[in-house]
Protein backbone atom coordinates (compact mmCIF):
# COMPACT_ATOMS: atom_id res chain seq x y z
CA UNK A 1 0.00 0.00 0.00
CA UNK A 2 1.27 3.71 -0.68
CA UNK A 3 0.76 6.59 1.78
CA UNK A 4 0.65 10.19 0.62
CA UNK A 5 1.95 13.55 2.81
CA UNK A 6 -0.77 14.89 4.99
CA UNK A 7 -3.09 17.08 3.22
CA UNK A 8 -2.42 20.53 3.96
CA UNK A 9 -4.75 23.02 5.83
CA UNK A 10 -5.08 25.69 3.67
CA UNK A 11 -6.81 23.46 1.05
CA UNK A 12 -10.52 24.21 0.35
CA UNK A 13 -13.12 21.55 0.05
CA UNK A 14 -14.62 21.56 -3.17
CA UNK A 15 -18.14 20.60 -2.16
CA UNK A 16 -19.81 21.03 1.22
CA UNK A 17 -18.43 19.08 4.32
CA UNK A 18 -19.65 15.41 5.04
CA UNK A 19 -21.66 14.39 7.96
CA UNK A 20 -19.79 12.35 10.36
CA UNK A 21 -21.98 9.68 12.16
CA UNK A 22 -20.84 8.15 14.75
CA UNK A 23 -22.48 4.79 16.39
CA UNK A 24 -20.42 3.61 19.28
CA UNK A 25 -18.19 6.11 21.64
CA UNK A 26 -15.17 3.26 21.01
CA UNK A 27 -15.22 3.28 17.67
CA UNK A 28 -14.07 5.49 15.09
CA UNK A 29 -16.55 8.18 13.43
CA UNK A 30 -17.12 6.69 9.78
CA UNK A 31 -18.64 8.30 7.05
CA UNK A 32 -22.16 7.80 5.35
CA UNK A 33 -22.08 4.37 4.04
CA UNK A 34 -23.89 5.86 0.46
CA UNK A 35 -20.73 8.50 0.04
CA UNK A 36 -18.09 5.75 1.11
CA UNK A 37 -19.62 3.52 -2.00
CA UNK A 38 -20.00 6.07 -4.42
CA UNK A 39 -16.81 7.91 -3.93
CA UNK A 40 -14.34 4.70 -3.28
CA UNK A 41 -13.00 6.08 0.02
CA UNK A 42 -13.39 4.78 3.44
CA UNK A 43 -12.18 5.61 6.73
CA UNK A 44 -10.42 2.42 8.10
CA UNK A 45 -9.38 4.60 11.80
CA UNK A 46 -8.75 7.35 13.64
CA UNK A 47 -5.90 7.15 15.64
CA UNK A 48 -2.95 8.89 16.27
CA UNK A 49 -4.23 12.23 15.54
CA UNK A 50 -4.37 11.31 11.99
CA UNK A 51 -7.24 9.80 9.89
CA UNK A 52 -6.66 6.96 7.85
CA UNK A 53 -8.55 6.10 4.55
CA UNK A 54 -8.41 2.93 2.04
CA UNK A 55 -9.08 4.81 -1.19
CA UNK A 56 -10.36 2.27 -4.32
CA UNK A 57 -8.43 1.88 -7.38
CA UNK A 58 -10.23 4.92 -9.66
CA UNK A 59 -11.88 5.95 -6.34
CA UNK A 60 -12.43 9.95 -6.36
CA UNK A 61 -9.27 12.03 -5.04
CA UNK A 62 -11.27 14.94 -4.65
CA UNK A 63 -13.34 13.29 -1.74
CA UNK A 64 -10.03 13.19 0.49
CA UNK A 65 -10.66 17.19 0.87
CA UNK A 66 -13.70 16.77 1.85
CA UNK A 67 -12.66 14.03 4.89
CA UNK A 68 -9.92 16.36 5.15
CA UNK A 69 -12.12 19.26 6.02
CA UNK A 70 -15.17 17.07 8.19
CA UNK A 71 -12.21 15.48 10.50
CA UNK A 72 -9.67 18.03 11.05
CA UNK A 73 -6.71 15.57 11.13
CA UNK A 74 -3.96 14.79 9.03
CA UNK A 75 -4.49 11.86 6.18
CA UNK A 76 -2.84 9.30 6.12
CA UNK A 77 -3.46 7.15 2.42
CA UNK A 78 -3.45 3.72 1.61
CA UNK A 79 -4.60 2.62 -2.20
CA UNK A 80 -6.41 -1.09 -2.29
CA UNK A 81 -7.73 -2.70 -4.74
CA UNK A 82 -11.54 -3.27 -5.66
CA UNK A 83 -12.07 -6.11 -3.84
CA UNK A 84 -9.89 -5.27 -0.73
CA UNK A 85 -12.43 -2.25 -0.91
CA UNK A 86 -15.33 -3.98 -1.34
CA UNK A 87 -14.07 -6.34 1.93
CA UNK A 88 -13.72 -2.93 4.16
CA UNK A 89 -16.95 -1.72 3.09
CA UNK A 90 -19.09 -4.89 3.91
CA UNK A 91 -16.67 -5.09 7.52
CA UNK A 92 -16.88 -1.22 8.61
CA UNK A 93 -20.59 -1.30 7.43
CA UNK A 94 -21.47 -4.58 9.16
CA UNK A 95 -24.82 -4.34 11.08
CA UNK A 96 -24.43 -1.64 13.50
CA UNK A 97 -22.55 0.55 11.42
CA UNK A 98 -24.15 0.05 7.99
CA UNK A 99 -27.30 0.97 10.33
CA UNK A 100 -25.90 3.93 11.55
CA UNK A 101 -24.47 5.16 8.47
CA UNK A 102 -27.89 4.50 6.44
CA UNK A 103 -29.39 6.28 9.38
CA UNK A 104 -27.60 9.31 9.25
CA UNK A 105 -28.20 9.45 5.05
CA UNK A 106 -31.76 9.40 5.93
CA UNK A 107 -31.59 11.69 8.21
CA UNK A 108 -31.98 10.14 11.58
CA UNK A 109 -31.02 12.23 14.16
CA UNK A 110 -30.77 12.60 17.78
CA UNK A 111 -34.34 13.58 17.20
CA UNK A 112 -34.99 9.65 16.11
CA UNK A 113 -37.80 8.71 13.71
CA UNK A 114 -39.96 11.88 14.06
CA UNK A 115 -38.68 13.72 11.72
CA UNK A 116 -39.17 10.76 8.99
CA UNK A 117 -43.00 10.31 10.68
CA UNK A 118 -43.97 13.87 10.12
CA UNK A 119 -43.33 13.51 6.36
CA UNK A 120 -46.30 10.98 6.14
CA UNK A 121 -49.05 11.96 4.10
CA UNK A 122 -52.43 12.18 4.82
CA UNK A 123 -53.92 9.76 2.40
CA UNK A 124 -56.32 6.79 3.97
CA UNK A 125 -55.10 4.40 1.56
CA UNK A 126 -51.53 4.24 -0.23
CA UNK A 127 -52.85 4.01 -3.72
CA UNK A 128 -54.89 7.44 -3.18
CA UNK A 129 -50.93 8.85 -2.38
CA UNK A 130 -49.20 9.83 -5.60
CA UNK A 131 -45.60 9.93 -3.73
CA UNK A 132 -45.11 7.10 -1.33
CA UNK A 133 -41.57 7.74 -0.69
CA UNK A 134 -42.70 9.41 2.99
CA UNK A 135 -43.63 5.89 4.07
CA UNK A 136 -40.75 4.07 2.12
CA UNK A 137 -38.05 6.31 4.64
CA UNK A 138 -39.96 6.29 7.55
CA UNK A 139 -39.80 1.79 7.05
CA UNK A 140 -36.18 2.14 6.33
CA UNK A 141 -35.63 4.30 9.18
CA UNK A 142 -37.26 1.93 11.48
CA UNK A 143 -35.06 -0.64 10.32
CA UNK A 144 -31.84 0.74 10.66
CA UNK A 145 -32.96 2.57 13.42
CA UNK A 146 -33.87 -1.64 14.65
CA UNK A 147 -30.74 -2.87 13.48
CA UNK A 148 -28.42 -0.16 15.02
CA UNK A 149 -30.13 -0.83 18.80
CA UNK A 150 -30.17 -4.48 17.97
CA UNK A 151 -33.81 -4.55 18.06
CA UNK A 152 -35.34 -8.11 17.53
CA UNK A 153 -38.67 -7.17 16.55
CA UNK A 154 -41.19 -4.05 15.40
CA UNK A 155 -44.37 -4.13 16.07
CA UNK A 156 -46.84 -1.70 14.35
CA UNK A 157 -49.98 -1.11 16.72
CA UNK A 158 -53.17 0.49 15.05
CA UNK A 159 -55.34 2.34 18.15
CA UNK A 160 -58.70 4.76 17.29
CA UNK A 161 -56.07 7.28 18.82
CA UNK A 162 -52.58 6.42 17.57
CA UNK A 163 -50.51 4.55 15.82
CA UNK A 164 -48.10 3.12 17.85
CA UNK A 165 -44.41 1.84 17.00
CA UNK A 166 -42.84 -0.40 19.54
CA UNK A 167 -39.37 -2.42 19.25
CA UNK A 168 -38.39 -5.20 21.56
CA UNK A 169 -34.75 -5.13 22.96
CA UNK A 170 -32.81 -8.07 24.67
CA UNK A 171 -36.71 -9.62 24.94
CA UNK A 172 -38.31 -6.62 26.44
CA UNK A 173 -40.77 -3.83 24.24
CA UNK A 174 -40.55 -0.30 24.18
CA UNK A 175 -42.68 2.48 22.87
CA UNK A 176 -40.74 4.27 19.99
CA UNK A 177 -42.89 5.91 17.97
CA UNK A 178 -46.36 7.52 18.36
CA UNK A 179 -48.25 9.00 15.08
CA UNK A 180 -51.77 10.12 13.85
CA UNK A 181 -54.29 7.14 13.37
CA UNK A 182 -54.51 7.93 9.71
CA UNK A 183 -51.24 7.33 8.84
CA UNK A 184 -52.15 3.62 9.41
CA UNK A 185 -53.62 2.66 6.24
CA UNK A 186 -50.26 4.60 4.52
CA UNK A 187 -47.74 2.35 6.38
CA UNK A 188 -49.09 -0.57 6.47
CA UNK A 189 -50.42 -0.85 3.08
CA UNK A 190 -46.61 -0.27 2.45
CA UNK A 191 -45.26 -2.91 4.35
CA UNK A 192 -47.20 -5.24 2.61
CA UNK A 193 -46.51 -4.18 -0.54
CA UNK A 194 -42.60 -4.72 0.06
CA UNK A 195 -43.63 -8.17 1.63
CA UNK A 196 -45.20 -9.13 -1.53
CA UNK A 197 -48.86 -9.19 0.40
CA UNK A 198 -52.40 -8.72 -0.96
CA UNK A 199 -52.94 -5.22 -0.01
CA UNK A 200 -56.69 -5.17 -1.07
CA UNK A 201 -57.05 -8.43 1.83
CA UNK A 202 -57.28 -7.47 5.46
CA UNK A 203 -59.93 -9.43 6.91
CA UNK A 204 -56.98 -12.74 7.36
CA UNK A 205 -53.85 -12.91 8.58
CA UNK A 206 -50.93 -12.60 6.29
CA UNK A 207 -47.11 -13.36 6.21
CA UNK A 208 -44.39 -12.26 3.69
CA UNK A 209 -40.90 -11.50 4.16
CA UNK A 210 -39.00 -8.59 2.40
CA UNK A 211 -35.36 -8.72 1.56
CA UNK A 212 -33.18 -5.59 2.22
CA UNK A 213 -29.28 -4.47 1.62
CA UNK A 214 -28.19 -2.28 4.27
CA UNK A 215 -24.76 -1.50 4.04
CA UNK A 216 -23.58 -4.38 1.61
CA UNK A 217 -25.30 -6.93 3.93
CA UNK A 218 -28.62 -8.49 3.49
CA UNK A 219 -31.05 -8.36 5.77
CA UNK A 220 -34.27 -10.06 5.95
CA UNK A 221 -37.55 -9.45 7.99
CA UNK A 222 -40.36 -11.48 8.22
CA UNK A 223 -43.71 -9.67 8.14
CA UNK A 224 -46.69 -11.26 10.25
CA UNK A 225 -50.23 -8.81 9.64
CA UNK A 226 -53.40 -9.26 11.98
CA UNK A 227 -56.22 -7.91 11.50
CA UNK A 228 -57.53 -5.79 14.08
CA UNK A 229 -60.38 -3.80 15.46
CA UNK A 230 -58.61 -0.19 14.56
CA UNK A 231 -56.98 -1.88 11.71
CA UNK A 232 -53.98 -3.94 10.58
CA UNK A 233 -51.69 -5.10 13.60
CA UNK A 234 -47.87 -5.69 11.67
CA UNK A 235 -44.91 -7.28 13.39
CA UNK A 236 -41.68 -7.03 11.80
CA UNK A 237 -39.09 -9.63 12.93
CA UNK A 238 -35.49 -8.96 11.84
CA UNK A 239 -33.66 -11.96 11.39
CA UNK A 240 -30.13 -11.96 12.23
CA UNK A 241 -28.34 -13.94 9.66
CA UNK A 242 -25.18 -13.70 11.54
CA UNK A 243 -26.78 -16.10 14.46
CA UNK A 244 -26.74 -19.00 11.69
CA UNK A 245 -22.84 -18.88 12.06
CA UNK A 246 -22.87 -19.16 15.73
CA UNK A 247 -21.12 -22.20 16.54
CA UNK A 248 -21.66 -24.44 19.54
CA UNK A 249 -18.30 -23.11 21.45
CA UNK A 250 -20.27 -19.46 20.59
CA UNK A 251 -23.11 -20.52 22.51
CA UNK A 252 -22.04 -19.72 26.17
CA UNK A 253 -22.74 -23.18 26.81
CA UNK A 254 -21.16 -24.52 30.68
CA UNK A 255 -18.59 -27.15 30.93
CA UNK A 256 -20.79 -29.94 31.44
CA UNK A 257 -24.04 -28.42 29.30
CA UNK A 258 -21.71 -28.43 26.06
CA UNK A 259 -20.06 -31.37 26.61
CA UNK A 260 -23.48 -33.19 26.62
CA UNK A 261 -24.81 -31.50 23.54
CA UNK A 262 -21.51 -32.44 21.38
CA UNK A 263 -21.76 -35.89 22.86
CA UNK A 264 -25.22 -36.12 21.84
CA UNK A 265 -24.93 -34.84 18.24
CA UNK A 266 -21.86 -37.28 17.87
CA UNK A 267 -24.08 -40.00 18.02
CA UNK A 268 -24.95 -41.95 14.84
CA UNK A 269 -28.88 -41.61 15.29
CA UNK A 270 -31.67 -41.00 18.00
CA UNK A 271 -32.97 -37.92 19.07
CA UNK A 272 -31.75 -34.65 20.53
CA UNK A 273 -34.04 -32.17 21.80
CA UNK A 274 -33.94 -28.10 22.61
CA UNK A 275 -36.45 -27.17 24.80
CA UNK A 276 -37.93 -23.32 26.06
CA UNK A 277 -40.27 -20.58 25.72
CA UNK A 278 -40.72 -18.99 22.30
CA UNK A 279 -37.79 -16.27 21.72
CA UNK A 280 -35.41 -18.05 24.09
CA UNK A 281 -32.94 -18.77 21.33
CA UNK A 282 -34.08 -22.74 20.34
CA UNK A 283 -33.33 -22.04 16.91
CA UNK A 284 -29.74 -20.59 17.40
CA UNK A 285 -28.96 -23.33 19.14
CA UNK A 286 -30.16 -26.04 16.67
CA UNK A 287 -28.10 -23.97 13.63
CA UNK A 288 -25.42 -24.04 16.15
CA UNK A 289 -25.18 -27.61 16.35
CA UNK A 290 -25.96 -28.07 12.30
CA UNK A 291 -22.71 -26.20 11.84
CA UNK A 292 -20.56 -28.18 13.87
CA UNK A 293 -22.29 -31.17 11.59
CA UNK A 294 -22.20 -29.39 8.34
CA UNK A 295 -19.13 -31.52 7.19
CA UNK A 296 -19.87 -32.22 3.94
CA UNK A 297 -19.69 -35.69 4.55
CA UNK A 298 -22.93 -35.75 5.76
CA UNK A 299 -26.59 -35.42 4.39
CA UNK A 300 -28.55 -32.88 6.51
CA UNK A 301 -32.25 -32.15 5.50
CA UNK A 302 -34.39 -29.96 7.73
CA UNK A 303 -37.85 -28.93 7.69
CA UNK A 304 -38.62 -26.01 9.47
CA UNK A 305 -41.85 -23.05 9.83
CA UNK A 306 -40.63 -21.06 8.65
CA UNK A 307 -37.34 -20.96 7.42
CA UNK A 308 -35.03 -18.51 9.04
CA UNK A 309 -31.78 -18.98 8.00
CA UNK A 310 -30.16 -20.31 4.89
CA UNK A 311 -27.36 -22.73 5.60
CA UNK A 312 -25.16 -23.19 2.58
CA UNK A 313 -24.98 -27.26 2.60
CA UNK A 314 -28.00 -27.99 4.50
CA UNK A 315 -31.52 -28.92 2.50
CA UNK A 316 -34.24 -26.75 3.78
CA UNK A 317 -38.22 -27.44 3.54
CA UNK A 318 -40.69 -24.65 4.84
CA UNK A 319 -43.79 -25.92 6.03
CA UNK A 320 -46.76 -24.67 3.80
CA UNK A 321 -50.06 -26.25 6.12
CA UNK A 322 -52.02 -24.38 2.76
CA UNK A 323 -50.65 -27.72 0.02
CA UNK A 324 -50.74 -30.22 2.75
CA UNK A 325 -47.31 -30.44 3.64
CA UNK A 326 -47.20 -30.19 7.61
CA UNK A 327 -43.74 -30.90 9.77
CA UNK A 328 -44.96 -34.73 9.46
CA UNK A 329 -45.71 -34.71 5.93
CA UNK A 330 -41.92 -32.90 5.46
CA UNK A 331 -40.08 -35.26 7.85
CA UNK A 332 -42.14 -38.26 5.88
CA UNK A 333 -40.80 -36.83 2.62
CA UNK A 334 -37.12 -35.97 3.39
CA UNK A 335 -36.71 -39.78 5.12
CA UNK A 336 -37.09 -40.72 1.64
CA UNK A 337 -33.72 -38.68 0.68
CA UNK A 338 -31.26 -40.72 2.43
CA UNK A 339 -30.66 -38.31 4.86
CA UNK A 340 -27.92 -38.77 7.89
CA UNK A 341 -28.82 -35.84 9.97
CA UNK A 342 -32.49 -34.88 9.95
CA UNK A 343 -33.52 -31.25 11.58
CA UNK A 344 -37.58 -30.89 12.65
CA UNK A 345 -38.43 -27.42 13.83
CA UNK A 346 -41.07 -28.16 16.05
CA UNK A 347 -42.80 -31.69 17.16
CA UNK A 348 -45.83 -30.44 17.97
CA UNK A 349 -48.33 -33.29 17.62
CA UNK A 350 -48.50 -37.45 17.41
CA UNK A 351 -47.80 -38.13 14.04
CA UNK A 352 -44.69 -36.00 13.76
CA UNK A 353 -43.10 -37.44 17.33
CA UNK A 354 -43.53 -41.25 15.61
CA UNK A 355 -41.83 -40.29 12.84
CA UNK A 356 -39.23 -39.03 14.39
CA UNK A 357 -38.71 -41.68 16.79
CA UNK A 358 -38.81 -44.09 13.82
CA UNK A 359 -36.37 -41.78 11.78
CA UNK A 360 -33.93 -42.45 15.15
CA UNK A 361 -34.80 -45.85 14.94
CA UNK A 362 -33.90 -46.61 11.45
CA UNK A 363 -30.37 -44.83 11.89
CA UNK A 364 -30.81 -41.32 11.48
CA UNK A 365 -29.97 -38.31 14.03
CA UNK A 366 -32.99 -36.49 14.69
CA UNK A 367 -32.63 -32.81 16.17
CA UNK A 368 -35.72 -30.94 16.96
CA UNK A 369 -38.02 -28.75 19.75
CA UNK A 370 -40.21 -28.81 22.10
CA UNK A 371 -42.21 -26.39 24.30
CA UNK A 372 -41.87 -27.17 27.63
CA UNK A 373 -40.20 -25.55 31.08
CA UNK A 374 -37.15 -27.54 31.45
CA UNK A 375 -35.24 -30.60 30.25
CA UNK A 376 -37.52 -33.16 32.58
CA UNK A 377 -40.35 -31.67 30.83
CA UNK A 378 -39.67 -32.89 27.65
CA UNK A 379 -39.12 -36.42 28.49
CA UNK A 380 -43.02 -36.03 30.06
CA UNK A 381 -43.89 -34.09 27.28
CA UNK A 382 -43.00 -36.46 24.49
CA UNK A 383 -44.96 -39.02 26.62
CA UNK A 384 -48.31 -37.18 26.48
CA UNK A 385 -47.91 -37.39 22.87
CA UNK A 386 -48.09 -40.64 22.75
CA UNK A 387 -44.58 -42.37 22.05
CA UNK A 388 -44.28 -45.05 24.45
CA UNK A 389 -41.98 -44.99 26.93
CA UNK A 390 -39.79 -47.90 25.87
CA UNK A 391 -39.18 -46.42 22.23
CA UNK A 392 -38.26 -43.07 23.85
CA UNK A 393 -35.74 -44.69 25.96
CA UNK A 394 -34.00 -46.19 23.24
CA UNK A 395 -34.26 -43.38 21.36
CA UNK A 396 -33.57 -40.23 23.53
CA UNK A 397 -30.02 -38.67 23.44
CA UNK A 398 -30.19 -35.88 25.30
CA UNK A 399 -32.67 -32.96 26.29
CA UNK A 400 -31.05 -28.94 26.38
CA UNK A 401 -33.23 -26.86 27.98
CA UNK A 402 -32.38 -22.91 27.99
CA UNK A 403 -33.54 -19.48 28.55
CA UNK A 404 -32.19 -16.11 27.75
CA UNK A 405 -31.50 -12.91 30.58
CA UNK A 406 -30.34 -9.93 29.77
CA UNK A 407 -26.72 -9.17 30.68
CA UNK A 408 -25.90 -6.36 33.21
CA UNK A 409 -24.39 -2.82 31.64
CA UNK A 410 -20.52 -3.03 32.58
CA UNK A 411 -20.37 0.26 32.46
CA UNK A 412 -22.89 1.57 34.61
CA UNK A 413 -24.09 -1.71 36.60
CA UNK A 414 -24.12 -1.00 40.79
CA UNK A 415 -23.46 -2.92 43.73
CA UNK A 416 -26.58 -3.29 46.12
CA UNK A 417 -27.17 -5.55 49.43
CA UNK A 418 -29.62 -8.43 47.96
CA UNK A 419 -33.10 -7.29 50.33
CA UNK A 420 -35.11 -10.81 52.03
CA UNK A 421 -37.69 -11.01 49.76
CA UNK A 422 -35.71 -11.40 46.71
CA UNK A 423 -33.69 -13.33 48.68
CA UNK A 424 -36.25 -15.96 49.19
CA UNK A 425 -37.15 -15.76 45.60
CA UNK A 426 -33.47 -16.76 44.16
CA UNK A 427 -32.91 -19.19 46.77
CA UNK A 428 -29.78 -16.96 47.80
CA UNK A 429 -28.76 -15.53 51.80
CA UNK A 430 -30.02 -12.13 52.14
CA UNK A 431 -27.44 -9.66 52.70
CA UNK A 432 -24.80 -10.65 50.03
CA UNK A 433 -23.60 -8.16 47.67
CA UNK A 434 -25.32 -8.60 44.24
CA UNK A 435 -25.23 -5.82 41.04
CA UNK A 436 -28.45 -4.07 39.86
CA UNK A 437 -28.85 -1.89 36.67
CA UNK A 438 -28.81 1.66 36.49
CA UNK A 439 -28.55 3.23 33.28
CA UNK A 440 -26.14 5.08 31.68
CA UNK A 441 -25.54 6.46 27.31
CA UNK A 442 -23.65 3.16 26.70
CA UNK A 443 -27.25 1.15 27.26
CA UNK A 444 -29.30 3.79 26.07
CA UNK A 445 -30.10 4.20 29.90
CA UNK A 446 -31.77 0.59 30.03
CA UNK A 447 -29.11 -0.94 32.40
CA UNK A 448 -28.03 -3.94 30.14
CA UNK A 449 -26.61 -4.94 26.95
CA UNK A 450 -26.83 -7.28 25.03
CA UNK A 451 -28.45 -11.17 26.57
CA UNK A 452 -27.21 -14.24 27.25
CA UNK A 453 -27.99 -18.29 27.25
CA UNK A 454 -28.49 -19.98 30.52
CA UNK A 455 -28.83 -23.58 29.76
CA UNK A 456 -29.52 -26.96 31.49
CA UNK A 457 -28.54 -30.41 30.36
CA UNK A 458 -30.07 -33.77 30.91
CA UNK A 459 -28.04 -36.53 29.33
CA UNK A 460 -29.32 -39.69 28.83
CA UNK A 461 -27.56 -42.46 30.69
CA UNK A 462 -28.68 -45.74 31.71
CA UNK A 463 -30.22 -45.12 35.07
CA UNK A 464 -32.29 -42.37 33.25
CA UNK A 465 -32.85 -44.82 30.21
CA UNK A 466 -34.73 -47.25 32.68
CA UNK A 467 -36.42 -44.91 34.39
CA UNK A 468 -38.06 -43.58 30.88
CA UNK A 469 -38.70 -47.30 30.29
CA UNK A 470 -40.43 -47.62 33.55
CA UNK A 471 -42.61 -44.44 33.82
CA UNK A 472 -40.55 -42.58 36.31
CA UNK A 473 -42.38 -39.62 37.36
CA UNK A 474 -40.64 -36.48 35.87
CA UNK A 475 -39.41 -34.59 39.41
CA UNK A 476 -37.49 -37.99 39.81
CA UNK A 477 -35.81 -37.69 36.57
CA UNK A 478 -34.44 -34.70 37.02
CA UNK A 479 -33.37 -35.73 40.71
CA UNK A 480 -31.24 -38.26 38.84
CA UNK A 481 -29.52 -35.78 36.12
CA UNK A 482 -29.02 -32.68 37.71
CA UNK A 483 -26.85 -34.25 40.80
CA UNK A 484 -24.61 -32.87 39.92
CA UNK A 485 -25.44 -30.51 37.03
CA UNK A 486 -26.50 -27.28 37.03
CA UNK A 487 -30.16 -26.84 36.42
CA UNK A 488 -31.69 -23.52 35.13
CA UNK A 489 -32.46 -21.74 38.19
CA UNK A 490 -28.53 -23.17 39.37
CA UNK A 491 -27.41 -21.45 36.74
CA UNK A 492 -28.68 -18.06 36.55
CA UNK A 493 -27.97 -18.23 40.30
CA UNK A 494 -24.33 -18.51 39.39
CA UNK A 495 -24.92 -15.32 37.15
CA UNK A 496 -26.07 -13.18 39.67
CA UNK A 497 -23.40 -14.06 41.78
CA UNK A 498 -20.51 -13.19 39.58
CA UNK A 499 -22.54 -10.07 38.16
CA UNK A 500 -23.50 -11.19 34.72
CA UNK A 501 -27.29 -10.54 35.51
CA UNK A 502 -29.43 -9.03 37.61
CA UNK A 503 -31.72 -10.53 40.64
CA UNK A 504 -34.23 -9.09 39.11
CA UNK A 505 -33.92 -10.83 35.30
CA UNK A 506 -32.97 -13.96 37.52
CA UNK A 507 -36.30 -14.11 39.15
CA UNK A 508 -38.15 -13.37 35.77
CA UNK A 509 -37.07 -16.84 34.49
CA UNK A 510 -36.97 -19.08 37.82
CA UNK A 511 -39.92 -21.48 38.11
CA UNK A 512 -39.26 -23.35 41.09
CA UNK A 513 -36.16 -23.73 43.22
CA UNK A 514 -33.56 -26.29 41.49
Amino acid sequence: MDSVRPIDDTEEPLVEAVTVVAPAEASPPTLPYAFARDRGALVDAVEAGRVIVALREGGDPLSLLEIRSTFGLPLELHRVSPAEFEKLLADAYAMDGAAAAVAGDMGITGDGLDPLALGLPTAEDLLDSADDAPAIRLINGLIAESLRQGVSDIHIEPYETALVVRMRVDGVLTEKLRMPPHVAPVLVSRIKVMARLDIAERRVPQDGRISLSLGGKLVDVRVSTLPNRAGERVVMRLLDKENAGIDLAGLGLDAKAGDTLRRAIAEPNGIVLVTGPTGSGKTTTLYAALRGLNDGQRNILTVEDPVEYAVDGVGQTQVNAKVGLTFAAGLRAILRQDPDVVMVGEIRDRETADIAVQASLTGHLVLSTVHTNDAAGAITRMRDMGVEPFLLASTLRAVIAQRLVRRLCPHCREERVLDQGMAEVLGMKAGRTVFSAKGCGECSQTGYQGRVGVFEALRVDDTIRQMIHDNADEAAIARHAFADSPTLAKAVRRMVKDGTTSPEEAARIMRRDG
